[in-house]
């Protein structure tokens, strides 16, 4: 349920799309999704960069792809007017337990959001931008943006899978990933071509520590998207090579790109 001072900024009850076929079916994760991935240091610490980059404080903001709403909480609670938005209906009962009144939620789908034209000032999509048929979501973020509002995504660098933990078991996602997450520079172009510019590009390198039984059990839960597209074949000979090789503490790099790009103000 949205909180007591904010509408409603959807113009009817639409149906939401069929899902991108770069993005699985998250709706099984959604009970361990959380779990699975903490909120650690580096979680908190890239909220923080979206805030700045994205000017999200106090703002109106569309949280795309916000799966069990964690980012949309965060952000509600820095003073953020949130609506979250997602295709799995098993998220989103996810983001409304921990949501409550802190934020709107509504089912539907970054190609086809149910929101009228220009009601967001912001909108951040953090770890959703290579699961979207992007041809036709770039668009739909404009739409959505007022005049002068701005978009801001976190995605990951090419460079990030050539240093990822999870590459030395499953060298399939380096290759998936490769073709999924579009570069700093391609993004950029297509953000252009939606009607969304300037853009501004910034990168963040982040590090961490996973035991081997933490690494072992996200595994076990396909806790990355890339996991979910692989067969069940492919699956179990990594994770026999993750429990023969993998060290009892594992370095983890991520490298990532901070992307972001406005809706030029009203004339």
């Amino acid at each position: 349920m949205p909180r007591n001072d904010q509408r409603t900024p959807a113009t009817s009850d639409l149906p939401p799309g069929p899902p991108s076929p770069r993005s699985p079916d998250f709706g099984p994760l959604a009970d361990d999704y959380d779990r699975l991935r903490p909120a650690d240091d580096n979680w908190w610490e890239l909220v923080d960069v979206l805030v700045s980059e994205g000017d999200l404080r106090g703002r109106r903001v569309l949280d795309v792809g916000c799966g069990t709403g964690r980012l949309s909480v965060a952000l509600a609670e820095r003073g953020a007017k949130v609506w979250g938005v997602d295709l799995s209906k098993e998220m989103l009962a996810r983001a409304q337990i921990a949501a409550g009144r802190k934020v709107g939620l509504k089912r539907g789908s970054a190609e086809a959001l149910p929101f009228k034209d220009g009601w967001f000032e912001r909108v951040v999509l953090r770890l959703v931008v290579h699961l979207l048929d992007r041809a036709r979501a770039l668009p739909e973020l404009e739409r959505v943006l007022a005049p002068g509002g701005r978009a801001v995504f976190a995605t990951f660098t090419p460079g990030h899978f050539e240093w990822y933990w999870l590459v030395d078991v499953f060298p399939e996602i380096a290759e998936i990933d490769r073709r999924r997450f579009p570069s700093p520079d391609v993004l950029a172009g297509e953000l252009e071509q939606a009607g969304l510019s300037p853009v501004r590009t910034r990168s963040l390198a982040q590090r961490s520590r996973l035991t081997r039984a933490e690494a072992l059990g996200r595994i076990r839960g396909r806790y990355i998207s890339t996991l979910r597209l692989l067969d069940e074949e492919t699956l179990a000979a990594g994770l026999e090579r993750a429990e023969r090789e993998l060290p009892e503490e594992i370095d983890v790099r991520l490298e990532w790109a901070i992307v972001s790009a406005e809706k030029p103000a009203a004339q």
